[in-house]
């Protein structure tokens, strides 16, 4: 089933892109979405506040269930209903608000809408990896997944830039409920598009014999080699949170000249340009050193951010954090590629996206009720602590592995000494 001469292109072909791209959209809006919606049709930012909370421990609470669901039943039998269903709660999300419901019903829809996530980014990722440990040469594969991990986390990057922009562009310009209404018709047709794209079909049945009917115990993914992982994407999450809230705070200090979402967006397009770059690394720059490597630029830069003072420095020192924060996030899915148990790589990406998810809403949470004491200051020092917490994590993982290697020399140097033993006797 390997098609050692062809590219992953030839498999998918060029038209699953695009659709993967816009199928991710709507996640990508509906935090947002769904607080600008709250906000503007009850006047309780405190209610919108608790409303996009409740979409993000929906999507929590789903994820890690939703990947195992594709893992068992594959994604088509998955995503078809939940693309429909995340379509019509998310249309029926403003009739809620707008008919002045009880905050319970509020909250419930808003939750409802997170529990029914189709989560396209972890999906496609999985899909991906699928095809390519299926039909490419071994020799091919390596490379590959380096640069489809790049690709992801770049095309990530960008639709969490451009969603809470179409949010506030489309709210501006139509009404506070169009961006919801967007986003429903996007998950009804391209998730639904995505989910039965032919490449759906190829990564679930184009597997070598014998695969198909292996899937590695949930123990496996539950595992420090997998957990570590997860922990650094939560600290990435953390730190993602934690810098748009306190960027936010500040820039209400620096007067309302100063768009925090703008600002922002430098540091995701430089991340995203950056998260492109990471193929072009050499294969002898490990994945477990870019980690440290990386880790250790976004913590300085953060740190730099931290003790800014002026708009300039801002700028400089989230164009400098960009630097750091792709390559990091491209780092850890890759190694997340490698490490995924078998049949559970679904499974995997929905953790690594659901720990994500949770740090941004967690971080978001703690760093505007920092802010809104009054210490814009020790808002903008929270994103430093997440990324010296990515930082020291990728120090554990290297210590995991080490010790890896060091029992699989174990065991390889005993079934060494074995065999002479047993021939001498």
């Amino acid at each position: 089933m390997t098609s050692n001469g062809r590219s992953l292109i030839h498999h998918t072909g060029w038209v699953f892109f695009p659709i993967a791209f816009i199928a991710r959209l709507p996640f990508a809006m509906m935090v947002v979405g769904v607080l600008t919606l709250v906000v503007s049709a009850t006047g309780s930012v405190g209610l919108g506040g608790l409303t996009s909370a409740a979409v993000g421990i929906g999507v929590v609470i789903a994820g890690p269930v939703i990947g195992d669901a594709v893992d068992r039943f594959g994604q088509r039998r998955v995503l078809v209903p939940l693309g429909i269903l995340n379509g019509i709660l998310l249309g029926v999300f403003p009739i809620v608000v707008t008919a002045g419901s009880p905050d319970s019903l509020i909250l419930t829809a808003a939750a409802a809408i997170g529990l029914s996530a189709p989560q396209a980014a972890a999906m496609s990722r999985s899909r991906l990896m699928g095809i390519i440990r299926a039909r490419l040469g071994a020799e091919h594969r390596p490379r590959t997944l380096s640069r489809v991990m790049s690709y992801e986390s770049a095309a990530d990057e960008t639709a969490f830039v451009i969603g809470p922009f179409l949010v506030g562009i489309l709210a501006a310009v139509i009404a506070p409920w169009a961006p919801i209404a967007i986003a429903a018709a996007l998950s009804l047709v391209f998730v639904t598009a995505f989910a039965l794209h032919p490449s759906g079909r190829i990564a679930a049945t184009a597997l070598d014999p014998g695969e198909s009917e292996e899937r590695a115990p949930i123990a496996q993914v539950l595992r420090g080699r997998v957990l570590v992982l997860v922990a650094g994407t939560f600290g990435v999450g953390l730190f993602f949170g934690a810098t748009l809230t306190s960027l936010t705070a500040f820039a209400q200090t620096a007067g309302d000249d100063v768009e925090a979402g703008l600002l922002y967006g430098l540091m995701g397009i430089g991340s995203a340009a950056l998260a492109l770059a990471v193929v072009l690394l050499p294969s002898r720059f490990a994945l477990r050193h870019r980690w440290l490597v990386f880790a250790a630029v976004l913590a300085v830069s953060a740190g730099g951010y931290a003790a800014s003072d002026s708009l300039g420095a801002v700028i400089v020192m989230l164009l400098l954090m960009g630097l750091g924060v792709g390559p990091t996030l491209v780092t850890l899915f890759s190694i997340a590629g490698h490490r995924s148990p078998v049949g559970r790589s679904a499974t995997t990406m929905t953790l690594l996206g659901s720990a994500l998810t949770l740090a941004q809403a967690l971080a978001s949470a703690a760093t505007g009720a920092i802010a809104e004491a009054g210490d814009v200051r020790l808002a903008m020092l929270l994103p430093t602590i997440a990324a010296v917490l990515v930082l020291v994590l990728g120090v554990v993982n290297v210590v995991i592995e080490r010790r890896e290697r060091a029992e699989e020399q174990a065991r390889t140097s005993g079934g060494a000494h074995s065999a002479p033993s047993l021939v001498s006797r």
